[in-house]
């Protein structure tokens, strides 16, 4: 199977530890190809971000038609309803992979992500999701998600320290990395912490799999239904809806 993995930011050495985390978890025969927009934020640190990474998304969608799955890169789970609105294959969002995932090896699950800003979101995609109720507490570490990306920062042992405090104030069982950024940290930290440490990257690429097996795709009746056709202005003509569509991996 293929599946494409988008970084909803520009930041391209990030793309590129996303898509070795998400090449390595991935089981023989699957492509992995990593992509990001050309336009947008380099980061997306909360609400104001996110809505300018979403046509980017979307635009990547349209430039890699066919594709068996797409995962979407960002823990906020950035433009997800749109992008099931846009493809029959299944389209997954690393934070709700993880968030599942953490809830099938745990009672309850603390998530450790960067900065205070991303914190309400989390919490409403808990909710949105059902599994509010199995998140001790989400978790910021006081780190801007570019520093991730800087060998000499101390990001890693922020998010330690965070860790740490989760497992000792909330009782957590398992953490949840809540950025894509931290997907080369997980295995590190959950032998040093001695608790399962998710990253999104790897839950959501072993989720695809299974629903690419499974012979599962996403429903075009109601919610995720196909776009109704209408000419978009200006800058976003490129995307315009047709009104269907058409996946050559559903030929």
């Amino acid at each position: 199977m293929r599946i494409l993995v988008i970084n909803p930011n520009t930041t391209r050495s990030m793309t590129g530890k996303i898509g070795k985390a998400a090449s390595l978890a991935a089981g023989a025969g699957t492509e992995v190809m990593a992509v990001n927009p050309e336009d947008g934020p380099p980061s997306i640190e909360g609400y104001f971000d996110e809505v300018f990474a979403i046509p980017g998304i979307i635009a990547e969608m349209h430039r890699n038609p066919g594709m068996d799955a797409y995962v979407i890169g960002c823990f906020d789970d950035t433009g997800l309803d749109a992008a099931r609105c846009a493809t029959e294959a299944p389209v997954i969002g690393i934070g709700e992979a993880a968030f599942h995932m953490a809830s099938l090896i745990s009672g309850k699950f603390s998530v450790v992500t960067t900065l205070a800003r991303s914190v309400p979101a989390i919490e409403h995609n808990l909710v949105k999701y059902g599994l509010s109720s199995r998140c001790a507490k989400v978790r910021a570490s006081d780190v801007p998600v570019l520093d991730l990306e800087k060998p000499d920062s101390d990001a890693r042992h922020k998010i330690s320290d965070e860790i740490a405090r989760a497992l000792h104030e909330d009782k957590a069982e398992a953490i949840v990395l809540g950025c894509a950024g931290m997907a080369d940290l997980a295995n590190q930290l959950a032998h040093q912490h001695g608790v399962p440490v998710l990253d999104g990257v790897v839950c959501a690429v072993k989720l695809a799999e299974s629903l690419h097996m499974l012979g599962l795709r996403t429903s075009k009746v109601g919610s995720y239904a196909a776009p109704l056709a209408k000419r978009f202005s200006g800058f976003y003509a490129p995307l315009s809806p047709s009104g269907h569509i058409k996946d050559s991996s559903a030929a």
